[in-house]
């Protein structure tokens, strides 16, 4: 969701409000200013209040990885396959989360290092690339900001 709103974000140009944010994600304004505010203490979004205010992207879209994204929002758990406890008493938990822990940990070692190769530019060029091709096929039903 966040890489969507941030993508948005960086095409108008312009502030965005939460509430315009919210609709176009189909969730609620507070889920959006919580999340950008995490990102605002980073660096990567501002806001400003009252009339033509809104959110907008601070910081280049070439020098923002994805990496830095994850980074800003507290790096969060990329797998959550069960509701795993740590230090589970059960003999069968704790066979299960040692077959699970190394893999986990190498295939979210292996996406940390690609997100750091991926910027917000290089979505937008993405998404524009589609949007030229839907354009042409004259197939504008798709979500284009």
């Amino acid at each position: 969701m966040i890489l969507h709103v941030l993508l948005h974000m960086a095409e108008r140009g312009e502030p965005v409000t939460s509430e315009e944010l919210a609709s176009s994600m189909n969730t609620n304004a507070v889920v959006i200013r919580r999340t950008l505010a995490g990102l605002r203490e980073a660096g990567f979004v501002s806001s400003e209040k009252g009339h033509g205010g809104g959110w907008r992207i601070a910081r280049d879209r070439e020098a923002v990885s994805l990496r830095d994204v994850y980074d800003a929002l507290g790096a969060p758990s990329l797998f959550a396959l069960c509701n795993r406890n740590e230090n589970p008493q059960c003999l069968v938990e704790q066979a299960v989360n040692s077959a699970l822990d190394t893999a986990f940990e190498e295939a979210e070692a292996l996406i940390i290092q690609r997100l750091g190769d991926v910027s917000l530019a290089d979505i937008a060029r993405d998404f524009h690339q589609r949007l030229q091709q839907r354009v042409k096929q004259k197939d504008l039903s798709a979500c284009v900001l």
